[in-house]
């Protein structure tokens, strides 16, 4: 892996990390649907607006439609909508730790459904990876964690892996990048806009630190993450790409502590290392037989 994959690997893991805390500051001070679905429109535009200035076309292939409408619905509607209205109810580090669990899932879906092979060591990571964050639920429920949060963002990680596992085998080409990645925000913002206005009611608590946290989500998470993890799956390949997730659960507890002052005990800090280590581990062995 050269050194600007794996740069552009740790900015990704930074800033996908991150969006879970941006997040919290959002649904605390409007509803979650709404801001979502305005968050989708403005990325989608601009996406849309740069693809335009840079010549890049609507004509899509079908393996680039495919991406748009999976991950669309899959992706921004239903892992981030879910996602944002659990974080409600639970800390923006438990959410990040939860999340992190979608290469994990991946990889055991991948070994027990589709038949993917997968070493003894491989099989160890995904134990000790699902082990710590039971070990992490456990506390937290503990000490009084919402289960309702939990469970939506378990809901969440296994929709963004139906999604990555639908688009097996699928290309989405190697034109028009920001195109598809805008349609992907509009297509998100339509199917949550009616849920939107059919349950919740325009209350906003309005500070700057709503709005540095709305701009942030918008283009960071929202456009340059996506960019980079899109760039990042064509210069090293999905697998690998896919190892820089061990970092998510690291990132997203530090950054939650650091600015929203969520506490982290000594179980937590255990059941993060164990995700980590998990992640990395399996994410690791599966990079071996694509390398041959």
């Amino acid at each position: 892996m050269d050194f600007r994959a794996l740069l552009a690997g740790l900015v990704f893991a930074l800033i996908w990390s991150s969006a879970f805390t941006s997040a919290r500051m959002i649904v605390e001070a409007m509803p979650p649907i709404t801001a979502l679905s305005i968050r989708f429109l403005i990325s989608g535009l601009i996406g849309m607006a740069i693809a335009l200035a840079l010549g890049q076309s609507l004509r899509l292939g079908p393996g680039q439609w495919r991406a748009v409408i999976i991950f669309g619905i899959c992706q921004n509607a239903l892992y981030l909508g879910l996602n944002f209205v659990a974080m409600q109810w639970i800390e923006a580090s438990l959410a990040a730790i939860i999340a992190s669990t979608m290469p994990l899932l991946v990889a055991a879906a991948n070994w027990g459904i589709f038949r993917e092979k997968l070493p003894l060591l491989g099989v160890a990571g995904l134990t000790a990876g699902f082990c710590g964050v039971g070990l992490i639920m456990a506390q937290r429920l503990g000490g009084g964690a919402d289960l309702t949060g939990i469970v939506l963002c378990l809901i969440a990680a296994v929709a963004l892996t139906v999604a990555t596992l639908a688009m097996r085998g699928a290309t989405g080409g190697n034109g028009n990048l920001l195109m598809v990645v805008g349609l992907q925000m509009l297509v998100g913002s339509a199917a949550l806009a009616p849920f939107a206005v059919l349950t919740e009611s325009w209350s906003v608590d309005w500070s700057m630190r709503l709005i540095l946290a709305f701009v942030y989500t918008t283009l960071m998470p929202g456009l340059v993450a996506t960019l980079i993890w899109f760039w990042l799956v064509r210069r090293i390949g999905a697998t690998r790409a896919a190892t820089f997730h061990f970092l998510n659960p690291v990132f997203g507890v530090a950054i939650a502590a650091l600015l929203l002052a969520e506490g982290l005990s000594w179980v937590d800090a255990l059941g993060v290392g164990i995700v980590a280590a998990g992640i990395l581990t399996v994410q690791l062995v599966r990079v071996r037989p694509a390398q041959g």
